[in-house]
């Protein structure tokens, strides 16, 4: 890993963030998997060390969230005897997105439960610098997690969508292709939020964006996620290329800038740069 300069590094992540898988990258750049999986850890620890850090004090006024599925290791079905339900089979990205800057302050990778979905709105709601409007999807954690984290400071709504067949028919189909939605209700639980302004559809951009920008993401791959502190550093990898590096098309800027978390574009250089400072800072 020594041997590597910065614009080496910067090559290999600017692979990664293109959606390449950790083998092809290894190919297009001449190194050793050992050394590509090394980097990413190394990086993806930095950017959410980073990121923790300066999403604080969020100007944000809306919000929209939402999970992402993917897996780690294999499909539940054909996991072991006692490995079901750990870090291996089902894993759930929880993603939070302004609609207006286009920032994603935080993320949880976990399991789509109750638990994880109080952590992540305990996150959420210590990020932001005043009260906004929240609209979720219909998962039943949410409601009790969002009143126990932002009180009455918060305008939420939840958007209940209704698709053909029954709750494993949508799931699976949820997964592999779309299900046929059938409607949507607009459910406000408390505030007063514009109602114009219900919607889950900048989220759900988001997620396929995503699932776009990940190799591990893509369904139906063998590129998925061996480990489960891989997945992790993967996702955070991705959030900081997100936020701080790609422009975004509607805001013609980056999002951190849009938001007011940084005031320049940052390159790939900067993001191994950050990198080995906190890597000698710690």
């Amino acid at each position: 890993m020594n041997r590597l300069t910065t614009q080496d590094r910067a090559r290999i992540l600017t692979v990664l963030s293109e959606g390449v898988g950790i083998n092809a990258a290894c190919r297009m750049n001449g190194a050793s998997k050992n050394t590509v999986l090394k980097l990413l850890a190394d990086v993806g620890d930095a950017c959410s060390l980073y990121q923790h850090r300066v999403m604080r004090n969020l100007q944000c006024m809306q919000l929209q969230v939402d999970e992402i599925w993917s897996f780690v290791g294999m499909k539940p079905k054909n996991a072991p005897e006692g490995l079901e339900g750990g870090w291996v089979g089902d894993c759930y990205t929880f993603t939070a997105i302004d609609p207006v800057t286009k920032l994603m302050p935080c993320w949880l990778v976990g399991h789509r439960t109750t638990e994880c979905t109080d952590i992540f709105m305990a996150d959420l709601s210590k990020r932001l610098a005043q009260r906004v409007q929240l609209t979720s999807d219909g998962m039943q954690g949410y409601p009790a997690a969002v009143a126990r984290h932002f009180g009455s400071n918060v305008d939420y709504t939840v958007l209940n969508k209704s698709y053909e067949g029954s709750p494993s028919v949508v799931e699976a189909k949820r997964r592999y292709s779309p299900a046929l939605c059938t409607g949507a209700t607009k459910n406000v639980v408390c505030g007063a939020p514009a109602t114009d302004k219900i919607s889950t559809a900048h989220v759900e951009r988001a997620n396929l964006t995503m699932r776009m920008g990940m190799r591990r993401f893509t369904r139906l791959t063998k590129s998925l996620s061996k480990k489960f502190e891989n997945h992790m550093h993967a996702v955070s990898f991705y959030f900081m290329v997100y936020n701080f590096v790609n422009v975004h098309g509607t805001v013609k800027t980056t999002p951190a800038i849009a938001a007011g978390v940084t005031a320049d574009r940052w390159t790939m250089e900067d993001i191994v740069e950050m990198t080995d400072t906190m890597r000698v800072s710690n």
